[in-house]
């Protein structure tokens, strides 16, 4: 088997434990909706999945790049898939599964912190950040990584800033290993990601959709 890269091999027992918990909290959707019945036997299975996924997961530059946090975070929903796939699940179904036990997942943490968490991205601080961040990718020193623009709000907008994506890296990841078909399903990761965190997104369009972009539009949500 190929091996894992260096810096995802130092974050695999945290990525491994945080495909365990996803299983557990998914384990009564897989019986009463995916109508499977051996849920160990399917956690047995997407646990050896991912242990490929591992190995496939492109390097874009570790701690230095914002996008290896996303790559860690989403890509074991990939080995689910494929893993239910091939159970004959339903597509809708698994996208199902996957946004919901992800939505739960992300409310284990606390609300102060999670919501200090959306602050933090919306401060003035992260998108001068994201700007220079944005700059950089179109340099493509790593042919499977993201490339994106920076997009201000203008008179009139209703969000406070976005980002353009014009080459998605779990777009390449998909077409390099066929997971086109439950590709869709990490992009619905997004809404769940962000709300979760007291931002609201807008998108109207994707890449995986057969855009030339995903329009991402970020804005705060008031708190009560």
């Amino acid at each position: 088997m190929a091996e894992i890269h260096s810096f995802y091999e130092a974050h695999r027992g945290a990525m491994e434990a945080a495909m365990l918990q996803r299983l557990d909290i998914a384990e009564a959707m897989l019986r009463d909706r995916a109508q499977l019945s051996d849920v160990d036997r399917i956690r047995r299975e997407v646990m050896d999945e991912f242990e490929i996924v591992l190995t496939q997961m492109p390097y874009v530059g570790g701690a230095a790049s914002r996008m290896s946090d996303f790559f860690m975070r989403l890509m074991g929903f990939m080995a689910i898939g494929r893993v239910l796939r091939r159970h004959r699940v339903a597509l809708p179904v698994i996208g199902d599964i996957e946004r919901e036990s992800y939505k739960a997942q992300l409310l284990t943490v606390p609300e102060a912190e999670r919501l200090a968490s959306g602050r933090q991205f919306m401060s003035r601080e992260n998108q001068a950040l994201l700007r220079e961040q944005a700059v950089k990718s179109h340099a493509e020193e790593y042919p499977e990584d993201f490339v994106y623009d920076f997009v201000e709000s203008g008179p009139g907008d209703s969000f406070d800033f976005g980002i353009d994506y014009k080459a998605c890296g779990f777009c390449k990841f998909a077409a390099r290993h066929g997971d086109k078909e439950i590709l869709p399903h990490i992009c619905g990761l997004d809404f769940e990601a962000y709300a979760t965190r007291g931002i609201r997104l807008e998108r109207t369009q994707t890449l995986a959709g057969g855009a030339s972009r995903c329009n991402f539009r970020f804005s705060r949500v008031e708190q009560e």
